[in-house]
């Protein structure tokens, strides 16, 4: 899928989890519900950072571009090294090692990680690299034609704000995690759920995902899960555009709305 419908889907799901919190009567404190969604936006556009023409190979300038190559020729050697059998010879590492549950979960847990043990900082350098993400997902139209250095300042503004209502008692610094020394612990969450979504975004294209790698299935390592060939669509088609993306914006206002406890 492209950016745009990635986003989109990442900040549904985030709020289907604070709809499903609300349903069970541990509803989200506001600010995470809004922080997550934003958050889990983000982190939906975050595993194409394996591909040079990329939404995020553009988000940081230079600094994006030259972590795209870099990722891309990890991901290649990694696929490479551990490929099976029936895995296909390729060139490049794009949809390999970034497209897999286990990158979700590392990332998730290094972003828990600078967000607990880096203070304030941590949480705001975060907060900034997802917010600038969701905005070049979520409002590509308008970043598309900003200058970066708009996007950026929006980008950090909206990270200081949030981390200001974050901090606020009862607003969510510790939502999950209350014991000392885990604030800020579930930023991890969301960034892994993102990731996870994206993968299965691109399972329904026509190329599938090997989210489940290392597990072998069959004589593949690296095997493309997906549904049947027929339900599969090419990104950037009008499945994706005039079915999904409607979809997602409808699933994420039903999400929001009982997440939030106005209708239900």
């Amino acid at each position: 899928m492209m950016g745009p419908a990635h986003a989109l889907s990442g900040a549904a799901a985030w709020l289907g989890v604070g709809a499903v919190a609300a349903g069970m009567g541990e509803p989200m404190p506001w600010p995470v519900l809004v922080a997550g969604a934003l958050i889990c936006a983000g982190a939906a556009l975050a595993p194409d950072l394996d591909h040079k023409a990329a939404t995020i190979s553009r988000a940081f300038g230079p600094v994006s571009r030259w972590m795209c190559e870099v990722i891309d020729k990890l991901s290649y050697a990694v696929y490479k090294s551990t490929r099976g059998k029936g895995d296909a010879r390729r060139s490049g590492g794009h949809r390999t090692l970034t497209h897999t549950w286990l990158w979700a979960v590392m990332c998730g847990a290094l972003a828990a990680g600078i967000a607990v043990y880096g203070g304030r900082w941590g949480v705001l350098a975060v907060l900034f690299v997802h917010m600038v993400l969701a905005i070049e997902g979520l409002l590509w139209r308008h970043a598309r034609v900003s200058s970066d250095v708009l996007v950026w300042l929006l980008g950090a503004t909206s990270a200081w704000m949030l981390a200001d209502v974050l901090d606020r008692p009862g607003n969510g610094s510790q939502w999950l995690f209350d014991q000392p020394g885990q604030s800020y612990l579930w930023i991890g969450l969301p960034i892994a759920l993102g990731a996870l979504v994206h993968c299965v975004g691109d399972a329904l294209t026509v190329s599938g995902c090997p989210i489940l790698w290392p597990i072998p299935i069959g004589r593949k390592r690296w095997y493309p899960i997906g549904p049947p060939k027929a339900m599969r669509f090419r990104a950037g088609s009008w499945v994706e555009i005039k079915v999904l993306t409607p979809v997602f914006m409808a699933l994420g206002a039903v999400g929001a709305l009982l997440g939030l406890g106005l209708v239900g």
